[in-house]
């Protein structure tokens, strides 16, 4: 049963359809409502929700500070001349969202009668007016205020692809990884997909490893993690246009004679059933006879620097095709590689090819999560960035795929404007620099400066929900990792205590 609060007041300004004002008249909690907590309240058009804006406390006491100071000038508190507590009360501020109408949520059109009683809003119809769903929804946490789990349902939160921004250690892999948890637990019936995770870091390794006990749950036997040491990018499964990709500089001439080398290795891969490798490849564009000097010098040189990463074989390694599978997670460990320009380029090649495997159908739907995502599609221009291509075709054109993104970054000013306007759900946990904020605030529907303000002094765990995944603005307190957390997750006083032990 709702819980009764107070009951709604006349003021100068209302009741009114946009605002209006109610009495607490429930104090049998210390903390008997809060800014930002759901209500209801009866109207002629049907039971309407609507959202506290802003809570005061009075007391007719304290209404003249002059007889305040005259009162207590002999040293007596107010509170001993007269029956103080008695004359107390809060009066709430709400803000009307929408009216249950035969089932329907629809625009308020007509205010509460001053008189009616106020509740705390429904479990079943707050679910329904923030677009949650309860039965098969993904479960991040609980709706702020509100014992109501927020369970966001799979396709508004991912298909549209999903951005999650915050500054550092504000619990950004965090949430990703209680994501993560969700979808790896998910029941067949429910429908899943496959996750594939840029880890930057090694924050996420930890769900490979083998756990006893009952404190974590073991996802080891669903987990799969490779090092980008161990990484082998197939030359083979690369075109002329995605070797220009990988090499910005290549000229239209030289992408056209590379496309001819690479066309007749094909066909002798096909007549051998031998996959030919980067050296191969330099070797046909150095015996070539019809190429022109000046093209084959150029041509060999961006060949050349990219046999120089070490990163390309004539087999894939692992194989991706194998390894992505339904209610499984595929962790890319990029940790040991200090190159940026090496990472873009695994990025690049792992985007382009899930891609192109999920559009054949090779591949089930999936989400790639993508972490530090502004180092690999950042708004600089496309030669700084060599990742920058695919993850804007992806944010495009995924949905229609079902492939999807989650991109993760603690610098969304940086973060490449295509790319962020194309993530339909975006889950902002705290944030203080004003630049991101104000990109935010250009990029994200659904926030006004009142949100935004609020952004600022969210706690480490908190997180607004805005976009494709909720109908309206959602504050949430995340739940606990079921997961053993990474040793990034430790403070520095407890590495250093472990550090002592073993020296």
């Amino acid at each position: 049963m709702e819980r009764e609060i107070g009951t709604v007041i006349c003021t100068s300004n209302g009741p009114s359809a946009v605002e209006f004002n109610f009495v607490v008249t429930n104090t049998s909690l210390p903390v008997p409502v809060r800014t930002g907590q759901f209500v209801e309240v009866r109207t002629e058009e049907g039971m309407m929700i609507a959202q506290v804006t802003e809570i005061v406390k009075t007391n007719r006491y304290f209404m003249h500070a002059e007889a305040v100071r005259e009162y207590e000038k002999g040293g007596r508190p107010l509170t001993t001349i007269f029956p103080v507590d008695k004359w107390e009360y809060i009066i709430a501020k709400a803000k009307p969202l929408a009216v249950s109408v035969n089932g329907q949520l629809e625009r308020v059109t007509f205010p509460p009668s001053p008189g009616e009683k106020v509740k705390i809003a429904d479990k079943d119809t707050l679910a329904k007016f923030l677009g949650l769903d309860l039965e098969n929804g993904v479960e991040l946490g609980t709706v702020r205020y509100h014992n109501v789990p927020a369970k966001l349902n799979l396709t508004r939160l991912l298909q549209k692809h999903l951005a999650i921004l915050a500054i550092s250690g504000a619990g950004k892999s965090y949430l990703a990884s209680v994501l993560t948890e969700e979808l790896l637990l998910r029941d067949p019936s429910k429908g899943r997909v496959a996750v594939v995770i840029i880890d930057v870091h090694g924050e996420y390794v930890s769900f490979a490893e083998k756990i006893s006990g009952n404190n974590y749950v073991d996802f080891s036997d669903k987990v799969s993690v490779f090092k980008s040491s161990f990484f082998q990018i197939a030359v083979p499964q690369i075109s002329e246009r995605m070797f220009g990709e990988l090499q910005p500089q290549m000229s239209p001439i030289q992408i056209r004679e590379l496309g001819r080398i690479l066309k007749n290795l094909k066909k002798k891969m096909y007549e051998t059933g031998l996959p030919y490798s980067l050296q191969d490849v330099i070797k046909e564009v150095e015996h070539d006879e019809k190429m022109s000097a000046r093209t084959k010098e150029a041509l060999l040189g961006w060949l050349y620097d990219l046999e120089d990463t070490g990163l390309f074989g004539p087999v894939e390694s692992p194989n991706l095709e194998n390894i992505v599978k339904l209610g499984r997670a595929t962790i890319i460990d990029l940790s040991e590689t200090i190159s940026l320009r090496k990472k873009q380029i695994l990025v690049s090649y792992i985007a382009q090819r899930l891609f192109d495997m999920r559009k054949q159908e090779k591949i089930p739907p999936f989400i790639l999560i993508l972490e530090e995502a502004h180092q690999f599609c950042p708004e600089a221009r496309k030669e700084l960035a060599i990742s920058k291509g695919i993850i804007e075709t992806i944010a495009r054109e995924g949905r229609k795929f079902f492939a999807s993104l989650c991109l993760i970054s603690q610098r969304p000013v940086r973060l490449s404007t295509t790319v962020l306007s194309q993530c339909n759900t975006h889950i902002i946990l705290r944030i203080t620099n004003p630049y991101d904020l104000k990109h935010i605030g250009e990029s994200s529907e659904g926030i006004d400066k009142a949100v935004l303000d609020v952004i600022t002094t969210l706690n480490v765990g908190e997180a607004l929900v805005v976009g494709e995944a909720v109908n309206f603005p959602l504050f949430i307190k995340i739940r606990k990792r079921k997961s053993k957390e990474p040793k990034h997750a430790l403070n520095l006083e407890e590495i250093a205590r472990i550090y002592e032990k073993i020296t």
